[in-house]
């Protein structure tokens, strides 16, 4: 289990996390999610093990995690920009992880060759982008780790390759028990791989649930009423759109309960719809700041 606890952090004055918490449940796929700037890559960082908190507790199975040799050996991380020594080829950088990770299994490397396609003789500098980030989860699942965090962990690959990633991922989360923390803006894809979801902005969290209880909790409408019919009272409206007569609404609450509550306004039309993580995210953050803005050009 991941614990973050009322934790703070400062860069030259700048709050970037204000008492944040989150708690990641051992065997989970955890989605973190927020605006540029949120604070993401920053506990991702924390947790990682490479930044020390200003205040608050970073804690992996109770343990804190900063300077703890034998906790980081049981985590592996892949940032966005993929750190390789200039003059190292993928094989060297095998020996490098293997001389840090005891669990390191040599077998699985060789085994893992088979979904990546590439040439352990190749320099790291010769590779693009997408390859170094094929090499960085070939390394991450030989060195067999018990938690794997991930920032922005699949831009850059092609839509094969996305698949095959998570598959080996998902592989690792269902028979080893591998705990899973992914930051990633690509909300359709997390909204597939995780279980639980938290939603930052502001260096604080939002809210953080099941991924089931978050799309339980939030609920698509378009209905259309009869003329002079107004919606019932005690609804919590978190938005409202309009055709026509066609309205949409987005409202906070169980369906059955919605739908019967909206039923007794006798309407026309009415059509409950699936809401999205991203749909979920973006009315969930709210407010004037993170509104959809028409400008004139």
């Amino acid at each position: 289990m991941i614990e973050v606890k009322e934790l703070y952090k400062s860069f030259d004055g700048f709050q970037a996390l204000k008492g944040l918490n989150i708690n990641v449940p051992k065997g989970a796929v955890y989605g973190l999610v927020g605006p540029n700037g949120a604070g993401k890559s920053t506990v991702i960082r924390h947790i990682a093990g490479i930044y020390r908190q200003d205040s608050g507790e970073v804690l992996i199975e109770g343990e804190p995690v900063f300077e703890n040799i034998a906790i980081k050996e049981r985590i592996a991380y892949i940032p966005d920009e993929i750190f390789y020594y200039s003059q190292a080829n993928i094989k060297d950088m095998m020996q490098f992880y293997r001389s840090i990770y005891s669990n390191f299994s040599t077998e699985r490397f060789e085994k893992l060759g088979e979904a990546f396609h590439i040439d352990p003789k190749t320099p790291m500098r010769k590779l693009s982008k997408g390859m170094q980030k094929q090499v960085a989860f070939w390394l991450t699942l030989s060195c067999c780790p018990d938690y794997i965090i991930l920032d922005e962990p699949v831009d850059g690959l092609d839509p094969v390759m996305r698949r095959q990633v998570w598959s080996l991922l998902l592989s690792d989360v269902a028979e080893r028990g591998v705990t899973v923390l992914v930051s990633s803006h690509n909300l359709r894809e997390l909204e597939d791989v995780c279980d639980h979801v938290g939603i930052m902005d502001h260096g604080r969290l939002l809210l953080e649930r099941s991924l089931s209880q978050l799309q339980d909790n939030m609920v698509k409408i378009q209905l259309a009423l009869p003329e002079g019919k107004e919606l019932p009272e005690g609804l919590e409206l978190v938005h409202e759109s309009r055709t026509g007569r066609l309205r949409q609404l987005i409202l906070r609450g169980r369906e059955e309960e919605l739908s019967a509550k909206l039923m007794a306004a006798e309407p026309l039309f009415m059509d409950v719809l699936p809401l999205s993580l991203e749909e979920i995210f973006i009315y969930e953050l709210g407010g004037a700041e993170h509104e959809i803005k028409d400008i004139i050009l």
